[in-house]
């Protein structure tokens, strides 16, 4: 009678617990629901979003806005430097850059040197022409090709559907959006955030890709409307360069700059076929 008993009680602890459990498990879901709300319903309304890449907490008391007890305050800007690829055609090993696509490149190159930029990390789409961009590229800036990475999250896509709207039909950007969309927004959240307390000095990221993910990753930097995303165009090689602060805020010093290169050299589109060429 008394083992009865016994396991009676355990089976009562044992269900009390459970249902303690996930009772907790469903407030740490509703807490992180109620968060993603007030994320979306601030962007509605313009307003900044302070805590957008969640590393507010490691610092201060999200509740109160004070820097937490025996917490270090951070100090460093994170520089991240966004290069769009040269001027490409199909060919029949692919797309590749074409003579202006190179030259394009080679220029963005010597405009990276002359900034004087000490490069802690170089990153690039792994398709083909924002490969040969970025190997001319790194010619020029000094850097070692072995340390580049390449990133499956960063080749062109569509990141969303787009207001106003592409030229395409419905279906064909529902179809590309759910292929791309999830990588590209990962792409995000993989590079863009606030530097942690450990970083002492300032860091330079640079990133070689393409226009759509370019643009779109500006527009959530910048925590503009992501459908925006088709409301500016950047030509070939430009220079994009957003700085996040310590405070988390996001500034832009230059949105598709290619005023260092002839106004002979600038393209934005891939160049049309000759009818020879056909």
């Amino acid at each position: 009678m008394k083992l009865y008993g016994i396991w009676h009680s355990l089976g009562a602890l044992s269900c009390g617990s459970l249902a303690t459990y996930v009772s907790l498990k469903l407030l740490d879901r509703r807490q992180a629901h109620t968060e993603h709300q007030h994320v979306e319903d601030s962007l509605g309304k313009g307003h900044w979003c302070h805590n957008w890449d969640r590393r507010e907490y490691q610092t201060s008391n999200v509740d109160s806005g004070q820097l937490a007890a025996g917490a270090e305050e951070p100090v460093a800007l994170r520089h991240i430097v966004l290069v769009r690829h040269g001027e490409y055609k199909s060919t029949p090993d692919g797309n590749r850059l074409t003579d202006l696509g190179r030259l394009q490149a080679h220029r963005t190159g010597q405009r990276l040197l002359e900034m004087g930029i000490a490069w802690d990390h170089v990153v690039a789409s792994t398709m083909t022409r924002a490969q040969e961009t970025a190997m001319i590229i790194l010619k020029q800036i000094n850097f070692d090709p072995l340390k580049m990475k390449r990133c499956e999250l960063l080749p062109e896509g569509t990141p969303c559907p787009a207001d106003p709207p592409q030229n395409r039909s419905a279906c064909h950007v529902e179809q590309a959006y759910r292929r791309d969309g999830p990588r590209i927004e990962a792409a995000f959240r993989r590079y863009f955030f606030r530097a942690s307390p450990e970083q002492k000095d300032d860091s330079y990221l640079l990133i070689i890709g393409h226009a759509n993910v370019i643009r779109y990753l500006v527009c959530r930097a910048l925590q503009f409307p992501p459908d925006a995303w088709t409301r500016f165009s950047l030509n070939h090689g430009s220079i994009t360069w957003l700085t996040i602060w310590p405070t988390g805020y996001v500034t832009i010093r230059c949105l598709g700059d290619t005023g260092y290169m002839p106004v002979t050299e600038l393209t934005h589109r891939r160049p049309t076929i000759s009818v020879e060429e056909s």
